[in-house]
């Protein structure tokens, strides 16, 4: 069972294209992702757009991208750690993150 500390990923073998996908097609989300790309990043750390953005609607960007596979969300002592999964994500899908996350930004 998760807990707050513990929240659930789905397998490598569990990720979904369509998720994926659907994950990496809001701009915000996008953004959050081409920051883990460079690393992993405490979630207090990642810095939005909009930067005035409600904490739960942060929260809601973090748990789409958990929910579909792309990143990783762990506690961190009083905070939580983000680990983009490129390693899993190049193995069930080869190529898409670098074609998505090199593309130009428009």
């Amino acid at each position: 069972m998760a807990t707050p500390a513990n929240l659930p990923h789905p397998t490598r073998a569990d990720l979904d294209l369509p998720s994926v996908l659907f994950a990496l097609s809001d701009p915000e989300r996008l953004d959050i992702v081409r920051q883990l790309r460079s690393g992993p990043l405490d979630m207090a750390d990642c810095s939005l757009r909009v930067p005035d953005m409600p904490k739960s609607t942060k929260s809601h960007l973090m748990k789409v991208l958990r929910e579909a596979g792309v990143i990783r969300n762990e506690a961190n002592g009083r905070g939580r750690r983000l680990t983009l999964r490129s390693e899993d994500l190049e193995a069930r899908f080869p190529g898409l993150l670098p074609a998505i996350l090199d593309a130009p930004v428009q």
